[in-house]
């Protein structure tokens, strides 16, 4: 593992094709993303010894485009958390800011690359999990639209909020890795032939001429004064480069936070049922009978995990599912008519990525609502389905790196990537 920040919890190098357009790239893989012959935990003990036998989608992609993988980048485990303390391999220090969190819970993957450790990264982002410590960091992050990258090989957390997607220093560069991930699978139903053939790196041409950048009040009135400051001035920069900038209101999102977690934590009582120490996971043992093996099985999940299975488990459970699943993919659909309805008027929408800056190491730990609450701003951008962009907008508090959120409608990458390369500059 890393000596300074913690960011991998698998060092092992992966030589990529002789040549393509990574040749001579160094990339840090999520440890949720499968890597034949290389350990994949997911950041738990469940899988501490797990070896898939082929990789995914993405990581064939990283090799013929003639990429080195350096590493499998420590991660909340199973994904479920914002501050990257949850993985059972220790918390990872964010390199940008020392104390603090890396932010979650793709953390790994933007340490190492706010570290140096990696040139790029790959994360997933189920709820902001990309953003999140992008913004952290001080590092690029883009959460594609659901169905641009296949999943296929990415161990399951919430099916239908989850997309892999890319990290590194700038957004040409977060623009070059999407070029090589995005793209149909035939493994993967939810892919899709959208942006096939999209040059992202090209779009980065910092104009904005034009452009109508829309602010939603929602997402802006929580943000701490400091991370406020930071993104006026960024827009005010924009509007300097000939965007225009207008207010816009999202009243769904008020809603967005306790649904997506109803249906992501839903997702997850399913989807690790499978941990059951006989299909996956720790063995619970033989002896006696079947109910106690698989019991002494589960204790291999981590506390954060087991709380989301079990608030999952009860939002599906008879007489609940009507009054909480139902009602939140009601709060879903809404939040999708919410967004497709601003986008008639404007170009992209923009917020702060986070509403504060990162944490104290420790603190959510005793608070998981604090955690939950802070993904405000970017849980809304997973339940609708679309792209979105989250790039370093300065620091607070005496070297705190914050993050500007840029958004856009289905499959306009090349807009939140355009856009996201004039706030860089």
């Amino acid at each position: 593992m890393s000596a300074d920040h913690n960011a991998f919890i698998t060092e092992e190098t992966v030589e990529g094709a002789a040549d393509g357009p990574l040749a001579d790239r160094t990339v840090a893989v999520k440890d949720n993303i499968s890597t034949e012959g290389v350990r994949t935990t997911c950041g738990s003990e469940m899988l501490e010894d797990y070896v898939p036998p082929y990789d995914a989608t993405v990581v064939e992609r990283l090799k013929d485009a003639g990429a080195t993988i350096v590493g499998k980048a420590n991660m909340d485990e199973f994904g479920m958390g914002s501050t990257t303390e949850t993985s059972a391999f220790g918390p990872v220090e964010n390199p940008a800011a020392p104390g603090r969190v890396p932010g979650g819970s793709s953390g790994g993957s933007a340490a190492a690359v706010a570290a140096g450790e990696a040139d790029l990264a790959l994360g997933s982002d189920t709820g902001g999990s990309i953003r999140n410590p992008a913004a952290f960091c001080g590092v690029v992050g883009i959460k594609p639209t659901y169905g641009l990258v296949s999943r296929y090989g990415l161990v399951a957390y919430a099916n239908s909020l989850e997309q892999i997607g890319p990290l590194a220093p700038t957004v040409e560069e977060a623009a070059e890795l999407l070029d090589v991930i995005s793209g149909p699978d035939p493994n993967d139903a939810t892919s899709r032939e959208e942006g096939a053939d999209s040059d992202y790196a090209s779009a980065a041409t910092n104009d904005v001429d034009g452009t109508t950048i829309g602010v939603p009040t929602e997402l802006v009135e929580g943000a701490d004064e400091g991370v406020r400051e930071r993104f006026e001035a960024t827009l005010d920069d924009l509007e300097s480069k000939g965007a225009t900038v207008e207010e816009v209101s999202l009243p769904s999102v008020e809603h967005a936070v306790e649904a997506y977690y109803v249906i992501a934590m839903s997702e997850a009582s399913s989807n690790l049922a499978r941990f059951d120490g006989v299909r996956y996971g720790k063995s619970g043992g033989f002896e006696g009978n079947w109910n106690e093996a698989f019991s002494e099985s589960r204790e291999a999940f981590g506390e954060e995990v087991k709380r989301r299975i079990l608030l999952g488990t009860y939002a599906l459970s008879a007489g609940y599912h009507d009054k909480y699943y139902k009602q939140a993919q009601d709060a879903r659909a809404w939040v999708r008519q919410d967004f497709d309805e601003a986008f008639e008027s404007v170009d992209v929408l923009a917020s702060p990525t986070m509403p504060t800056p990162p944490f104290e190491q420790g603190d959510s730990l005793d608070d998981p609502l604090q955690m939950y609450l802070a993904d405000a701003n970017t849980v809304p951008v997973n339940l609708a389905d679309l792209p979105a962009i989250s790039v370093p907008a300065g620091e607070v508090d005496g070297g705190l790196p914050v993050g500007v959120q840029f958004i856009g409608p289905a499959f306009g990458e090349a807009d939140v990537i355009r856009v996201g390369s004039a706030a860089e500059n």
